[in-house]
């Protein structure tokens, strides 16, 4: 398949019906939520993806906004042929709270004074991002995500999901993150803080009705950006070289490439930031530990999500090192868990930049997908005694076709579906032995859903009961949990 672009996008926003109680105790009232989808929501809403964005991101994951000059900032994996394919999946991405490109954050005004929050915005965590993404989940109608996916600060937000909310996340990618800030990141994120304070027009973060700290912002920025690149990256792309000039000026004034372009990244990050919203996020990005008594394998203990982490060789900011640590911790729980170093140049920016990679490694990852990942557990099913009418009830009940018929241990006996409820009825039958299947075709939580869709189409059947090696039931897949995830090129 051609690799394409979404096309045209549009933000959407949601304003919660109530407030969000945050971790610190506050509470944040007519919060709003900036987000944007792709692709389509299947029948059984089970190919929905949530993307977590970086520091500096939002929801403009992909696409084109009318009129902008680039695609949203992860448009290299998102997409018709990427490895988050929207012919397959239903991508969800939303800014977070805290932020400032829509979502609700020092910037916003507060309802109880008709003002801008600045500094009277409560502090955020990552949890509390998590929270709110969580509601604009439920608000979507959907119970599970089959995926999360995020780098940088968007894996921390991966990593939270897996642990606020284990059983809604089938499948995780962290990329180029950390369990816990470290001190050399928390270092970087105070020094960009004290630049952004120390500019004479921050006013104590009330200079929404004046001029915004502009110089500290950039200052910022630069800080930062340092911290993204690598080594190697940075000797490529300037080395020694002059800027509009053949010899040294013997002065104070720019004479360097890599000057006059962290120049450039600062003011051009001004232009869409808020400086409130880099010392807000900075700082619950330091706050972010999921450790619990000093361990993190004790923070991970209740995951039940299978995770793919990658890290860069290059990242200093976020090094190997550190995803190493959650595969660590995730592996002392018997967690599935795959990783993955990409090898780059780019240092902490590879995740943004290293198309190639990404799509391989992340391609592969999705594409073994197993029964157990897309099934629905706690499937409905009913028991050997009941009657037909009670069978039909059920169907109706739960809006389902296929019921599995169980014995007293949940062993699987017989399966029952709406058109043997119709012939019940035709023939005046009573019971369900009468009209049951009792020869059922069934999958395994380990198999692969190729082989699932294969018993499908040749039996001419659309669900499988998913039971254990004692026949027991477990869940229940359909055509309509595959058929999207089964897209071919």
């Amino acid at each position: 398949m051609k690799k394409e672009s979404v096309g045209l996008v549009e933000t959407q926003y949601f304003i919660f019906p109530d407030d969000l109680i945050l971790e610190g105790g506050s509470k944040l009232k007519e919060v709003k939520v900036a987000y944007e989808t792709y692709g389509k929501l299947n029948k059984e809403k089970s190919n929905a993806i949530l993307i977590c964005h970086a520091l500096s991101g939002d929801a403009h994951a992909a696409g084109w906004h009318e009129g902008d000059k680039k695609p949203g900032w992860w448009d290299i994996i998102i997409g018709p042929g990427k490895c988050l394919d929207t012919e397959k999946y239903f991508i969800i991405c939303s800014n977070v709270i805290g932020g400032c490109k829509g979502s609700t954050g020092p910037s916003s005004i507060n309802p109880e004074t008709g003002k801008p929050y600045g500094l009277d915005f409560p502090i955020i965590t990552l949890s509390d991002m998590v929270e709110a993404q969580k509601k604009l989940i439920d608000h979507l109608g959907i119970n599970q995500l089959f995926a999360v996916v995020g780098g940088s600060m968007g894996g921390m937000q991966v990593l939270q999901w897996c642990i606020s909310y284990p059983d809604m996340v089938k499948l995780a990618i962290p990329i180029a993150t950390a369990a816990r800030s470290a001190p050399q990141q928390i270092a970087f994120n105070e020094v960009g803080r004290q630049a952004i304070i120390s500019d004479p027009k921050w006013n104590a973060g009330s200079y929404y009705s004046g001029e915004a700290p502009k110089e500290g912002l950039s200052l910022a920025r630069m800080i930062g950006h340092i911290t993204y690149l690598s080594y190697e990256s940075m000797y490529q792309k300037f080395g020694r070289r002059l800027q509009d000039k053949e010899k040294y000026g013997f002065d104070l004034s720019m004479d360097f490439q890599v000057e006059s372009y962290l120049h450039y990244q600062g003011n051009s990050f001004v232009k869409r930031f808020d400086a409130n919203t880099y010392l807000y996020v900075t700082k619950a990005m330091d706050y972010f530990d999921l450790t619990a008594n000093g361990s993190l394998a004790e923070g991970f203990k209740d995951v039940k999500t299978k995770f793919l982490v990658i890290s860069v060789d290059s990242d200093w900011l976020y090094p190997p090192a550190q995803s190493k640590e959650i595969v660590m911790a995730l592996t002392a729980n018997d967690i599935d868990v795959n990783y993955h170093e990409i090898k780059s140049p780019y240092g902490h920016d590879a995740f943004l930049l290293e198309s190639g990679q990404l799509n391989y490694i992340i391609n592969g990852f999705l594409s073994e997908i197993l029964v157990g990942d897309v099934m629905t557990p706690m499937a409905a099913k009913i028991s050997e005694g009941a009657s037909i009418d009670e069978a039909a009830k059920l169907m109706l009940e739960e809006k389902v076709t296929h019921l599995p018929v169980i014995a007293g241990d949940n062993r699987l006996i017989g399966i029952v579906t709406a058109w043997d409820i119709s012939k019940a009825v035709a023939l005046k039958c009573s019971k369900l032995d009468e009209i049951m299947t009792k020869d059922v075709i069934t999958a395994c939580p380990e198999d692969y859903i190729e082989l699932a869709a294969e018993k499908m189409k040749r039996y001419n059947i659309s669900s499988l009961p998913v039971v254990d090696g004692g026949k027991r039931v477990i869940g229940i897949i359909t055509t309509d949990h595959i058929s999207t995830l089964m897209a071919r090129d």
